[in-house]
């Protein structure tokens, strides 16, 4: 069985498919990778070259993997970073295509949008397409606490309106939500908490937040990545999320013992299939 993965690429570094499809393939996916955009480096760096690409490509590359009459062994779509409206279309076209074929595959959803500090940093109509369009597709969608407050418009600084806005996402659509950081006001210094449901059950779990420097990215398409691969595995959302933990703060950790701009996930990629961590998730 195969992962979709359709998101953007970056020659230098890792973002997008370049920071999701190595996790999933050291923990033995098979991936299909369709690119939505072509950088020289992820936009971090505030320069870079490269385009997005046209909507129409996906499509045509979706098309094609569909002519080998192969869909049938895709168990999961993954989308991240869209570049523009037309490519969201692209994907949801991908998902209908995947899942008439194998109607038990799922769709991951990462709704790249913006992160707290940075604000938005994609095109304007967005933010709009992920909440009326795309999520409402997703079986599961992974935002960040920027991204979670800018599909519900509710402020997500106490951890009770953090979960009314994990609901208001199941409603609209997803039956599994994992926010991949989370800050709630008051809480406990220099740790960061990642939030999972699956609409019966919410679990947070907190680890050590490391003084990684500005610019770095990728940390969220390596979270969405394992998060995707390990449910898929356990069908656990708990389990899931302790393993996603372990693995994605023993990357983190490897990346700032290397005072590095870029994540090293090669380096660390023994924290993928075996996190040398171990973090307990509390049921909320």
């Amino acid at each position: 069985m195969a992962i979709l993965s359709i998101q953007s690429h970056v020659v230098y570094g890792y973002a997008g498919n370049t920071a999701a499809v190595f996790p999933l393939q050291r923990l033995g996916r098979e991936v299909w990778a369709v690119n939505t955009v072509e950088f020289s480096n992820h936009t971090g760096y505030g320069a870079w070259r490269g385009k997005v690409l046209e909507p129409s490509l996906a499509e045509e590359l979706v098309a094609g993997i569909a002519d080998r009459g192969v869909l049938a062994h895709c168990e999961a779509v993954l989308s991240g970073y869209m570049g523009d409206a037309g490519v969201g279309r692209a994907v949801i076209g991908a998902v209908q295509k995947v899942k008439a074929a194998n109607p038990k595959a799922v769709y991951c959803c990462d709704p790249v949008m913006g992160d707290v500090g940075r604000g938005f940093y994609v095109h304007a109509d967005i933010p709009a397409m992920f909440k009326t369009e795309v999520i409402p597709c997703a079986d599961i969608t992974t935002p960040n606490q920027f991204e979670l407050e800018a599909l519900t418009e509710l402020d997500t600084g106490t951890l009770a309106n953090a979960r009314k806005a994990i609901d208001q996402l199941h409603a609209a659509g997803p039956r599994v939500v994992l926010v991949t950081s989370y800050r709630e006001k008051g809480g406990i210094e220099n740790h960061i908490e990642m939030l999972a449901s699956d609409g019966s059950s919410c679990y947070r779990i907190r680890t050590p937040e490391l003084p990684i420097g500005p610019g770095m990215a990728g940390s969220g398409d390596v979270t969405t990545s394992l998060f995707l691969s390990r449910y898929l595995e356990t069908g656990n959302v708990r389990d899931t999320l302790e393993l996603t933990a372990g693995s994605i703060f023993g990357i983190m950790d490897a990346t700032y013992k290397a005072q590095s701009r870029e994540l090293r996930t090669i380096q660390a990629q023994g924290e993928i299939v075996k996190p040398s961590n171990t973090f307990t998730a509390e049921k909320l």
